[in-house]
């Protein structure tokens, strides 16, 4: 699904490339959380990357932007690009550091630079609820930046392999929502397909910069049609299970499909920001 970490990096991919303006970046997270922040993993490694304004939590919205233009290649180029890691899957992190391990956990974050470049940081978003706000409680997105030695050759995907993958895998997905016919109304949860109009009413918030290829685009919001129906099938199946091991098997009917619209994800988003640097 669209999360905060495509937000950046295909808005500020976009305003590195000249095709969109800092607000836009902003108007753009401002859709995750109306807050932001960027607080760094280690002040001095980050500092020594050219990002000393960056410490502790209260660096914002500016120090962000600064800290993606300092990161990224000075010769231009799509430097900037989200990586989607799930426990047993960590393609495209750096291994063995703590920017891995809290990618991770978080399911999703920002590799900025390239694989020569000097200073690479790595970002992974974290909301936070600020209760002492004098307008009351405010949800914040803050970003740690990790400094990282070096960066892991981008994977190569390819669009149309991705597409066609994702027409089999809605295929499947309906079928396995379609499997639980009306007894979700027995395990006291909602329709699932109002579930998942609304998932993908909640996708459509979010803004595509205007440069994106209308392939992309499509694939974009067929793997997020494909993820609703995964969301809201293993919740359903899982209701209407009796045991752990029943649990596990209704789980698996739909899991490998997460691998399909991940990669179609990540094709996708590529061919996003690869786009905003031709011509």
């Amino acid at each position: 699904m669209w999360c905060p970490s495509t937000s950046l990096s295909v808005w500020a991919n976009a305003w590195l490339a000249g095709l969109a303006a800092p607000d836009d970046v902003l108007d753009a997270l401002s859709a995750w959380a109306p807050v932001q922040s960027v607080a760094a993993y280690e002040a001095i490694s980050i500092g020594e990357a050219g990002a000393s304004g960056v410490g502790g939590y209260d660096g914002g919205a500016t120090a962000l932007l600064q800290l993606v233009r300092g990161a990224a290649p000075p010769d231009g180029g799509a430097g900037i690009q989200p990586v989607f890691p799930i426990p047993g899957d960590v393609r495209g992190l750096p291994p063995g550091t703590a920017f891995q391990h809290d990618a991770i956990l978080a399911g999703e974050a920002v590799l900025i630079g390239s694989p020569m470049s000097q200073a690479p940081i790595g970002l992974v978003p974290a909301y936070f609820e600020d209760t002492d706000s004098p307008e009351g409680p405010t949800s914040e997105l803050s970003w740690t930046a990790f400094p990282l030695t070096g960066l892991p050759v981008a994977e190569q995907h390819d669009l149309g392999e991705a597409e066609y993958s994702l027409r089999a895998a809605v295929r499947t997905a309906a079928e396995a929502l379609g499997s639980t016919g009306s007894r979700w109304a027995d395990y006291g949860v909602e329709d699932p397909r109002l579930r998942v109009e609304q998932m993908m009413e909640a996708f459509a918030l979010h803004r595509i910069p205007d440069h994106a290829p209308n392939r992309a685009v499509r694939v974009l919001e067929s793997a997020a049609h494909v993820e609703a129906i995964i969301t809201v099938s293993a919740d359903l199946l899982t209701a209407g299970a009796q045991s752990a091991a029943a649990v596990q098997r209704a789980v698996d009917a739909v899991q490998p499909l997460s691998a399909v619209v991940r990669s179609a994800r990540s094709a996708a988003v590529t061919a996003i920001l690869h786009s905003a640097w031709r011509g």
